[in-house]
């Protein structure tokens, strides 16, 4: 690290979360230089088979971009692309963190009935297999079931924040009754946890998230 203040960068696909990232980067890392890099067409497109494929190309754009600038840590805020943090970081030489990596570990942990609910398609995948990897690494067999909730994503993009809340919560309340422990899987889904009461764990990824980029950035 180069300087007495660590630089760290944010990576993500989506306006709406960068406020919440800050919020808490302030919170957890004061002394640290934060810096934000959007590409806000990396979902839509990597639903688009014509354009998927152009997606690892632009992260590593992004995160060399971050590189450059000086960053010495890197963090992916969108669990869409999480299963790219560690071919990106080869390939541009900075290490990269997933925000989600420490809300699997803690669905891991919190019992053997894990449902994951997603606003995306493109979401619930890469954080399904996102808990497999994490639970094997942790000698665990979890059961996971996976949902999408229609509408939310929508809901969101339209600013129209309160029925996405609704319909997540919603969501919550259901599968709730089936499981251990519930993961919501995009960090713009942390608002509708703060709505519902229910007797299993409800677990989003930006606090637990932030807090290990702090234990990376300790290390440094």
């Amino acid at each position: 690290m180069t300087g007495s203040a660590p630089r760290v960068a944010f990576v993500h696909t989506g306006a709406v979360v960068i406020p919440p990232v800050m919020d808490l980067a302030r919170q957890h890392l004061p002394e640290a230089t934060t810096v934000n890099y959007l590409d806000d067409k990396i979902v839509p497109d990597l639903a688009d088979p014509e354009r998927a494929a152009s997606v690892p190309a632009r992260l590593e754009g992004l995160v060399g971009a971050a590189r450059d600038a000086g960053a010495d840590l890197v963090m992916l805020t969108c669990s869409s692309i999480s299963t790219l943090a560690a071919p990106t970081a080869r390939a541009v030489g900075v290490p990269v963190l997933r925000i989600d990596e420490a809300m699997a570990d803690a669905a891991v942990a919190a019992g053997a009935r894990i449902a994951v609910l997603a606003t995306l398609p493109t979401t619930c995948a890469p954080t399904t297999g996102l808990i497999e990897e994490r639970a094997a690494l942790a000698g665990r067999s979890p059961t996971i079931t996976s949902e999408i909730v229609d509408g939310a994503f929508a809901a969101v993009s339209s600013g129209d924040r309160s029925s996405h809340d609704r319909l997540v919560a919603e969501a919550i309340e259901r599968v709730a009754r089936d499981c251990d422990v519930v993961v919501l899987a995009q960090a713009s889904m942390a608002s509708a946890a703060a709505a519902v009461v229910v007797e299993v764990p409800v677990l989003t990824s930006l606090e637990p998230g932030i807090r290990r980029l702090r234990e990376a950035v300790d290390e440094l």
